[in-house]
């Protein structure tokens, strides 16, 4: 019998791991915006949470902390220099050990130079750089200093190189490639085509690159950021310590070719990637002392994980998901990392491919698709609040093109707008001609549906946007009130016209996707007067439908729009205010219009307000919980509209 071994799936994304549902994504967005969130905040939390709260960016941006503070803590970053005064030690003591031996006068003299060294490391290599050693294994340990640093400098900057400096001609082997590289990165600075250089480059040299970089700005962002963690040592160091490794590295580099193609290498990369945090000091902590491959190897992880952290925030505009390094997601956090960040990516692009959102300036937006959708389940919630049967229907009764199927049907006429009856027509074809495909259809098999017309009404929907409907959760309440009666106009009766006007310090007609998108405004201020003005506006462009004017707010009018068309804010509420209100009131009562108010809250001051508009304008006061607000607004709606059409018939 075969065997069978069962394991992780490491062949990429799991093949078996269910498909993003993109509609269970945006109905993720809808809700939190009908909570009363932010549209924007709702997309942006989407990803951040991962769809059900699955494999988001917070998720991958808190392991990429974990991962940097681990890193924090790798150890001391001076270890180089305190290796070098550890050698250092240790050749004095060998030779130290060795001339006790002697008594000549050589030993003498040599005794002399030692006791006289400066107590700075790098100044004491500096004067040993032409003594003659009486130890051997002095000698060694004091090569190593300059050999061994001179190595890790290389080392950190092209992998793969310490056995290639262990003789002079390797050295200038090096050094001919660094020549060379500074000619390429020249060229490619200039903005000159550098494709055949680059590649006869990576002819000559590849081997000293095993990333094998596909590209000269590859070449260059690696090369940049192992650079950029060497400036980053010496800034993060005391200026002693700076002063001692500084001095240390130039003595291990020498002034030959090799020092000055690597100044040049360092100058050319920082002009071509400033953005790096080149200056930057880090305050690492640790009991080791990290040599320089080490400490700069640290560094360059952190360096790395921070701009992952800045990709996986999204925090700067026009943000998108693209902008993640899949590449460096899983370099730093793994294969399965990397497979979330990609399964965001494909959910970000698959909600733009099937038109649930869009992309702008400031990030993605829901799309006119999706706020269809989310209408759709204000309504439903609203829906989900009402009893009765079929509502906003009318006893006028014609073949229009908008309106009710009535379930009859009647041959086409030239001019006809209903929508066709695909099974009566069909069956008036097979009556015609027999049965059998193809059917062939003439201009008398077809028959349009008929619909009952309706009386159209133009509506004004005025919410108030103060501070307070914030403060006391009614916002999600108003939005999703604004959206449901949004959606059921544009779906149930779309031969009215709907108007919503947004008010706070002023007023402002809002469309849906500005609706969904609003976020509250702190700024004081009830300024109906303005709102009912441009509520008279939309009536009159439509002088031959139902006036109707519906008012959501929970605050007495504290603002009015002066005679220089400018908003005034006053606490407590002026007789101007009142009285520029008032107005507005009357006009829209002289009008035809139907007022009514729904009022949120147990303000005593807005309770004598809208009694008393009430009083005035014939209108009626409403004083729904916010949970109710959808469904007294969306129910008064129709009743308005079908009152009215009735009392005119009468």
């Amino acid at each position: 019998m075969r065997s069978n071994r069962y394991g992780a799936w490491e062949g990429g994304p799991d093949p078996l791991a269910p498909p993003y549902d993109v509609r269970a994504a945006v109905d993720e967005v809808g809700a939190e915006v009908l909570e009363g969130g932010s549209l924007r905040d709702a997309l942006r939390n989407l990803l951040r949470r991962g769809l059900s709260g699955r494999g988001g960016l917070d998720d991958l941006q808190a392991r990429a902390r974990r991962m940097r503070r681990d890193a924090m803590r790798r150890g001391q970053l001076d270890g180089a220099v305190t290796r070098a005064q550890q050698l250092l030690d240790q050749a004095l003591a060998a030779e130290r050990d060795e001339l006790s031996r002697r008594d000549d006068e050589a030993a003498q003299f040599n005794q002399a130079v030692l006791d006289n060294l400066p107590r700075s490391t790098a100044r004491a290599v500096e004067e040993l750089r032409d003594y003659q050693w009486a130890s051997e294994e002095g000698r060694q340990r004091y090569q190593q200093i300059l050999d061994g640093l001179r190595d890790e400098v290389v080392e950190q900057r092209f992998r793969g190189l310490r056995e290639s400096l262990q003789d002079p001609a390797a050295q200038q082997a090096v050094a001919e490639m660094m020549r060379d590289l500074n000619a390429l990165l020249d060229r490619h600075a200039r903005g000159e085509d550098t494709t055949d250089q680059f590649a006869e480059f990576m002819r000559r040299h590849g081997d000293y690159f095993p990333e094998q970089p596909q590209t000269v700005d590859e070449l260059v962002d690696a090369l940049a950021r192992r650079a950029a963690a060497g400036e980053r040592l010496m800034r993060s160091l005391s200026p002693q310590q700076r002063e001692e490794l500084a001095s240390l590295m130039q003595q291990a580099l020498g002034n030959g070719d090799l020092a000055r193609e690597m100044g040049a290498l360092n100058d050319n990369l920082r002009a071509l990637r400033p953005d790096l945090a080149w200056d930057r000091r880090e305050r690492m902590r640790g009991e080791e002392p990290l040599g320089y491959g080490e400490a700069t190897g640290a560094l360059e992880e952190i360096g790395e994980l921070d701009d992952l952290l800045d990709q996986l925030g999204q925090e700067h505009p026009g943000a998108t998901l693209d902008d993640v390094d899949v590449e460096a997601v899983e370099r730093a956090l793994g294969r399965s990392a990397a497979d979330d960040v990609r399964r965001l990516q494909e959910l970000e692009r698959e909600m733009r491919r099937q038109g649930w959102v869009t992309r702008d300036a400031d990030g993605l937006t829901l799309s006119p698709k999706a706020l269809r959708r989310l209408g759709g389940t204000a309504l439903n919630r609203v829906f989900a609040d009402l009893t009765g049967g079929r509502r906003g229907q009318h006893d006028l009764r014609d073949a229009g093109a908008a309106g009710e199927v009535t379930g009859a049907s009647r041959p086409w006429e030239y001019g006809d707008e209903q929508p066709l009856d695909v099974v009566r027509t069909v069956t008036r074809a097979v009556a015609r001609g027999g049965a059998g495909v193809p059917v062939s259809l003439a201009v008398e098999d077809f028959e349009v549906v008929e619909t009952e017309r309706r009386a159209s009404a133009a509506v004004a929907l005025c919410v108030d946007l103060s501070f307070s409907m914030v403060s006391e959760g009614r916002w999600g309440p108003m939005k999703q009130t604004a959206l449901a009666l949004s959606h059921l106009v544009a779906t149930r009766f779309p031969q009215d016209a709907l108007q919503i006007i947004g008010f706070g310090r002023s007023a402002a007609p809002l469309s849906q996707a500005e609706l969904a998108a609003i976020e509250p405004d702190y700024e004081q201020g009830t300024n109906l007067h303005d709102a009912l003005r441009q509520a008279g506006r939309h009536l009159r462009k439509h002088p031959e439908a139902e006036p109707v004017v519906l008012v959501v707010t929970d605050g007495e009018p504290t603002a009015h729009v002066d005679e220089d068309g400018y908003p005034v804010f006053m606490w407590p509420p002026t007789r101007e205010t009142i009285t520029a209100t008032v107005q507005e009131v009357d006009r829209l009562t002289r009008y035809g219009a139907t007022l009514n108010l729904f009022m949120l809250g147990e303000d005593a001051g807005l309770r004598r307000f809208v009694d008393a508009v009430a009083q005035r304008s014939g209108g009626r006061v409403f004083t729904p919980s916010s949970d109710d607000l959808g469904a007294y607004v969306v129910s008064d709606y129709i009743r308005a509209r079908r009152g009215r059409r009735g009392a005119r018939a009468a």
